[in-house]
């Protein structure tokens, strides 16, 4: 694994976002301007190294697939602050093998030993489009090197073959909510909509403030009054479970499918790396985490068991600390032993490893300039060399 400098290409900031990078710049507190895209630098990768990042992705997926069986079947909900008249919900989703098309593991990573697992944003991760189209454009265009860990454009389209005999009508809506002013998460929505109209199926996208409910059919509808019958929601479940109208969504969930399906509420939670830690200590690819304080640990970052884009997360090493201003922590936190991550002349990678329908799919790099990475970082391209 190395960080190598290149010329960015000429009007690149232009092609890509025509290529749908519309949420490029970001303007900063200071006045300035960052770009989210940044091709000023790329990862190299040997296949070796892509080969064990793919099966060590793999199977954190399959460890948490039992940590949710074991979640549900000793019912330790509470822990996790999911209420009490989602369970059912949960439970029903999760029997059924209700469609689940996709999540991404945030991993630690040098080259030089096993990743670590940081975190799995398993219910509504972004970063898609860069991770699956911008990244494999610019190494069509540029040819730094041979190869991209990156099948996810094809998996997507063959996830929703796969569960298109599952989706009423064949027919889904893809929600995006109109609180992020960015358009990353319209843009992301509109991506894997895409995806799904190439696999066959017919789409449409609406904001999630759009979705009504109509009292005459009982049923969620869109302003239209259109029945919902399958949602692609980019809005997370503890959002959900936490609105007036969620009890009303876990209560017709046999009526409405929703994608994330509901079980997803437990792997989208931090406090599953606490419960991955107690089933299976010492594993290679799993750092120490424990629920409510850090036990015996004396380097380890302070994670809110809700919280997104490094919010709220404290790093606590050698008697320092740094933290992440935010808006989470009110329902808890997850203390999970430090891991440093790779320093390339003061850039700090993190691996987004990606799971597509329950197979590792491909890779995107988020670098920033600290050791958390947050909303402000870059996503950088990768290249896979023989």
């Amino acid at each position: 694994m190395e960080r190598r400098t290149a010329t960015p290409r000429p009007n690149h900031a232009q092609t890509v976002q025509a290529q749908g990078l519309i949420y490029n710049d970001t303007v900063l507190p200071n006045g300035g301007v960052r770009q989210f895209w940044d091709e000023s630098a790329y990862y190299a990768f040997s296949l070796r190294e892509v080969l064990q990042l793919e099966k060590e992705t793999q199977a954190l997926h399959d460890l948490c697939l039992e940590a949710v069986e074991h979640v549900i079947t000793k019912r330790r909900y509470r822990e996790l602050h999911i209420p009490e008249f989602a369970w059912a919900a949960i439970e029903e989703t999760w029997a059924m093998d209700t469609p689940s098309i996709y999540g991404r593991f945030d991993l630690c990573y040098d080259g030089k030993g096993p990743a670590k697992l940081l975190e799995y944003n398993a219910d509504t991760p972004t970063s898609l489009l860069e991770a699956a189209v911008i990244q494999w454009y610019w190494l069509e265009e540029t040819n730094h090197g041979a190869d991209q860990w990156n099948s996810l454009h094809e998996r997507l389209v063959a996830a929703w073959q796969r569960h298109a005999p599952r989706i009423p009508h064949k027919r889904v809506h893809f929600a995006y909510t109109n609180a992020d002013e960015s358009g990353e998460d319209l843009m992301t929505v509109t991506y894997l909509r895409e995806t799904a109209n190439q696999a066959g199926l017919e789409t449409a996208t609406l904001a999630v403030e759009d979705i009504g409910w109509d009292n005459d059919s009982g049923r969620f509808s869109t302003t239209d009054r259109e029945p919902l019958t399958t949602i692609f929601k980019l809005y997370a479940w503890e959002w959900i479970l936490g609105d007036d109208f969620g009890q009303l969504v876990i209560a017709q969930h046999n009526f409405t499918q929703w994608i994330e399906p509901t079980w997803k509420a437990i792997l989208s939670n931090k406090g599953i790396l606490a419960i991955l830690w107690e089933l299976f200590p010492n594993h290679p690819n799993l750092l120490p985490a424990y629920l409510g304080n850090p036990h015996t640990l004396t380097d380890y970052a302070q994670k809110p068991i809700f919280g997104r884009e490094g919010a709220n997360i404290s790093l606590v090493t050698r008697g320092s600390t740094l933290s992440q201003p935010g808006p989470y922590g009110a329902e808890g936190y997850v203390y999970q032993q430090y891991a440093p991550l790779p320093d390339f002349d003061d850039k700090y990678p993190v691996i987004g490893a990606w799971i597509v329908d329950g197979e590792a799919a491909g890779m995107g790099i988020r670098e920033a300039d600290t050791l958390i990475t947050d909303n402000q970082s870059r996503f950088v391209p990768h290249v896979v060399e023989d």
